[in-house]
Parts: C-alpha cells; sequence; structure tokens
C-alpha cells in the first residue's frame, strides 16, 4: 500500500507589500520587570512621596500591568519598602563599604577616611540619584517600613562601621565609646548629603562653594576628634586594667638546701 508521505508545512516569511513584518517586541524578563517596577517606583516616591505614588501611576510609567505589582512586591508597601532598601544602597553599598573597610592593605584611618570621603564626594553631586530624595522624605516622615530598612539596610552597614572605628579607637566594637564615635562621623555626612543645598548656600555659602576644602576639613576635623577619643578612652582602659604583681617568686630549696634563685 502507497502511502502519500505528508506536505512539509511551510514556515513563511510574513510579509506585507514586499516588506517583513516588524518583530515583536520580546517581554521583558522577570528580574528586568522587578527592577523596571523598582526603577519607576522609587522616581515617583522621590517626586511625590508614599501618599501620592499610586501603584496604578507606577505600573503606567512602568508600561506593566498592574498584577506585576503584586507579583514581584507582594503589595504597595512591599515594593516601597524594596524601594527605600534601594534608597540607601544608592547612598551606601555594602559590598563597596565591606571592600574598604577590610582592605587589609591600608591601616583603620585609612579606611576611615576612604569611607568618608566617599560619602562626602556623594554629597557635593549635582546629580544625586532618586534615593536621595526617598531617604529625605523618610526620615521628615516615617512610614511603617522604616524598621525593616534599618533590619535589612542599615544593620548591616552600621556593623561593619563598628569593626572599622574599634581598630581606629584600638577598643572592643562594643565599646560605648565607638558606638558614639561611629554616629559622630556617620551623621554629619549623611546630613551634608540628604539636606537641600539651599539653605546653606545662603547661610554659610563656603559650604557648598568649596567641596573638595569641606570634605578636607572634616576629614580632618574628625580624624583629630577620634584621635582625642582613643587617647582619654584608652587611658580609661590601662587605668581599669589589674596591675600585674611585681614580686619575684620564692626562690626553690634543693634537697641540699641550696637556694637557687
Amino acid at each position: 500500500m502507497n502511502r502519500t508521505a505528508p506536505r512539509k508545512t511551510q514556515v513563511r516569511t510574513a510579509r506585507q507589500g514586499g516588506s517583513a513584518l516588524p518583530a515583536r517586541t520580546p517581554r521583558p524578563s522577570g528580574q528586568a520587570t522587578r527592577q523596571l517596577l523598582l526603577e519607576t517606583a522609587g522616581q515617583l516616591f522621590a517626586e511625590r512621596g508614599l501618599a501620592e505614588g499610586t501603584t496604578k501611576e507606577i505600573a503606567q510609567r512602568a508600561g506593566t500591568p498592574m498584577a506585576s505589582i503584586n507579583y514581584h512586591f507582594g503589595s504597595r508597601e512591599g515594593l516601597y519598602e524594596a524601594v527605600l532598601i534601594e534608597a540607601h544602597k544608592q547612598i551606601v553599598d555594602l559590598d563597596e563599604l565591606l571592600a574598604v573597610t577590610t582592605d587589609s592593605n591600608a591601616s583603620p584611618q585609612e579606611r576611615l577616611q576612604m569611607v568618608l570621603g566617599n560619602v562626602l564626594h556623594l554629597s557635593s553631586r549635582g546629580d544625586a540619584p532618586w534615593g536621595f530624595r526617598v531617604m529625605v522624605r523618610e526620615v521628615l516622615s516615617p512610614s511603617a517600613m522604616l524598621p525593616a530598612m534599618v533590619e535589612k539596610a542599615v544593620l548591616p552597614k552600621a556593623a561593619a562601621m563598628r569593626a572599622l572605628m574599634g581598630q581606629v579607637l584600638q577598643l572592643p566594637q562594643d565599646h560605648p565609646a565607638v558606638q558614639r564615635a561611629v554616629a559622630f562621623v556617620v551623621l554629619p555626612a549623611i546630613v551634608l548629603m540628604v539636606a537641600p543645598r539651599e539653605a546653606p548656600a545662603r547661610v554659610l555659602p563656603a559650604v557648598v562653594q568649596d567641596p573638595a576644602g569641606l570634605q578636607e576639613d572634616l576629614v580632618r576635623y574628625v580624624m583629630g576628634g577620634l584621635a582625642a577619643l582613643a587617647a582619654a578612652h584608652g587611658a580609661k582602659t590601662r587605668a581599669k586594667a589589674p596591675a600585674k604583681s611585681s614580686r619575684k617568686s620564692p626562690a626553690k630549696t634543693t634537697r641540699r638546701g641550696t637556694r637557687h634563685a
């Protein structure tokens, strides 16, 4: 029995009037969509704040369905939490911070100066990323997601700074002076970073007119203060340490009665 071979299906090139049809735009991957939503939401929250940034507008700007926000972040609150963590990363990246604070080729003082210099350099940029404005809004009007940001973004970086500061002061990293010193170093840098530039420009114009000079003087100020703290608390630590006995151990007597020192 002769069976007719099935005809091969020809794949036709879609053409209209001799020209190829435009190719379909490929759908972004899941990770790309998540990043797109994160960037879009960050920019919107920076512009309008959490209360005015709606998921509808975020989805419209990103060109994605509203359901994609719940798919990638669970909820609007979950999206904002991710935005806060990303905003903090834009200011201080944990991996970059650890790379500097654990650099064995530099002294603790040099590493601290590098950390401070990097943060101050960001504060002088005119093209600050949206994370700066998001953090300013969050500081002025804290949301319910602030504790999550502290747990996931702030604490790991604070631990790295405590470890470095302990080396600078030559004190245990859980020592109160070490924790206070971290605050003395970090808080002024954060204020310079997130504060609106208009106010200092009018009140203290030299602060914004010479960013390099500001950075150099602040580093001198910080390092001088830390040297004083190290001297003061190091002296206290030495004073509290138990004094070693200066008595000599009694000489041993041999069986013949001869004393040996």
